[in-house]
């Protein structure tokens, strides 16, 4: 598939999708998406040769999917929907991501195959590459990774010789969207509230990437991406004792960064899981193998492998903007 030329994007509004949206726009491809209704007001920074309509994807049935992507001619779908390990449902969190991340992505991409499109790209986590090389070891023990391998998984199997499905494996992701704030503060940051230091698990180590990175993956992905195939994506590797000294460094944040082992921070969270089940809460991730399974772990990626597996070097790709530079400019942005 060496030439695209229209493109339909699941969540190109969003962080990551719009950023991709800019980029196919910029290269001479269209670009049709869907917003809510009650974002219409907020999204007066979209370019205008952008297609947009209104709608829910998670609301629609398999005939309304289908007329959507009916007759469009899309070469492409890009899946940039979440929910991601942020957002904390209602308990069973596992039915929660289950019904989003699997049945829903199979259904939209399901709908555009019937419809003629030839490729779906999927943006995924690199918590299910890493439970990959785990055997299974982080599913077994978090919702959402569980969710996550499924829907690869489930999705894979649409995948054939006239539509390809293939995914993206995306680490932390920092870069400004123009007419939004970033969510760093109320989804990670605000953890640190109160605090005279930063306590946080010793010994771990997290890949990286800018938001024009992960637009320049999908970008790449789309055109060379191979069936059934998931593609672990990042542009640095760096200590979360080096991110987040650099995080605060952008906040004009004082504070110091305190490693302590991960078994002793994984104590600190039960109060946490108490607080949740009272609530009738779940989180997709279970705070204390997070914190003793996961950030006191290496889950660092080697950024070359993929990205000339993409073809990123013909297709004039860098990779994005410095990830570490991304970092503090994003915290500035908070500022």
């Amino acid at each position: 598939m060496d030439k695209i030329q229209k493109v339909f994007i699941a969540g190109g509004t969003g962080f990551l999708g719009y950023a991709a949206a800019e980029l196919f726009l910029e290269r001479g491809v269209k670009v049709d998406s869907i917003a809510l209704a009650g974002e219409f007001d907020s999204l007066s920074f979209v370019d205008k040769r952008m297609g947009l309509v209104v709608g829910n994807l998670f609301e629609m049935s398999d005939e309304q999917l289908y007329q959507l992507f009916k007759d469009k001619n899309y070469d492409a779908i890009v899946y940039a929907l979440g929910p991601d390990d942020r957002v904390t449902p209602k308990a069973p969190a596992y039915e929660f991501f289950y019904e989003r991340l699997v049945n829903k992505c199979y259904n939209i991409l399901n709908a555009a195959k019937k419809a003629g499109a030839k490729k779906a790209v999927i943006l995924s986590s690199y918590f299910a590459h890493f439970d990959k090389l785990l055997s299974g070891k982080l599913s077994k023990k978090h919702a959402y990774i569980r969710a996550r391998r499924e829907q690869q998984n489930k999705c894979f199997g649409l995948s054939d010789d006239r539509f390809k499905v293939c995914a993206l494996e995306l680490p932390y992701i920092f870069g400004v969207q123009e007419g939004r704030k970033p969510i760093w503060k109320d989804s990670f940051l605000s953890y640190f509230d109160g605090f005279k230091s930063v306590y946080f698990p010793s010994g771990g180590a997290t890949a990286i990437i800018d938001r024009t990175g992960v637009a320049e993956a999908i970008y790449a992905c789309t055109i060379n991406g191979e069936g059934k195939t998931a593609y672990p994506i990042a542009t640095d590797n760096i200590s979360y004792k080096e991110m987040l000294k650099l995080m605060l460094l952008g906040l004009n944040d004082n504070r110091k960064v305190v490693t302590i082992p991960g078994a002793l921070c994984a104590l600190g969270t039960y109060s946490m899981l108490k607080k949740h089940k009272k609530e009738g809460k779940e989180s997709g991730l279970y705070y204390p193998s997070l914190m003793n399974g996961i950030l006191n772990k290496e889950f660092t990626i080697d950024a070359k492998k993929s990205m000339d597996a993409l073809g990123f070097e013909a297709l004039n790709l860098t990779g994005g903007k410095d990830a570490r530079q991304s970092i503090k400019d994003t915290m500035k942005a908070l500022v």
